[in-house]
């Protein structure tokens, strides 16, 4: 038990940080489930089926200076969302349908293959099409 000593003394002196942890803690825990029933609820039917989906160009792709900063940002949420999908692994939550949300934001090559392969196990696509029926939405179409 001598470890405890150490432990509560960093506790003690570090006491603001160990304050912001808990509440990102909290928000992340309460953000999350929104973020990604808002993200699947928005995706389209075909996003699996697809091979090359055309992007559309939203009005935000023509602002020069919107451009990095949606980019950053949305990346920065993907990032933040597969490391919430991995804690929710291990402890209770949908970790595996946040980590294809969060892959879904996200750049990188080879993102759709692995995108489509995680999406279409059986835990992960039926958690998709579950909270899709339950906010009134079409089931996503499943590529063959």
């Amino acid at each position: 038990m001598e470890w405890i000593s150490p432990l509560t003394d960093w506790f003690k002196a570090n006491d603001a940080l160990v304050w912001w942890l808990f509440a990102a803690s909290v928000a992340m825990f309460l953000v999350t489930p929104v973020a990604v029933g808002w993200y699947v609820v928005r995706m389209p039917t075909d996003y699996f089926v697809k091979r090359r989906r055309r992007r559309e160009n939203p009005s935000w792709q023509r602002q020069p200076v919107l451009r990095p900063l949606i980019f950053v940002g949305k990346n920065l949420l993907g990032v933040v969302l597969l490391v919430a999908g991995l804690v929710m692994l291990v402890v209770p939550g949908q970790g595996a349908l946040t980590i294809v949300v969060g892959l879904m934001l996200v750049d990188f090559p080879g993102k759709q293959r692995l995108l489509t392969w995680l999406a279409t196990r059986q835990s992960v696509w039926r958690s998709l099409n579950w909270l899709r029926k339950k906010l009134g939405r079409k089931p996503l179409e499943r590529p063959s």
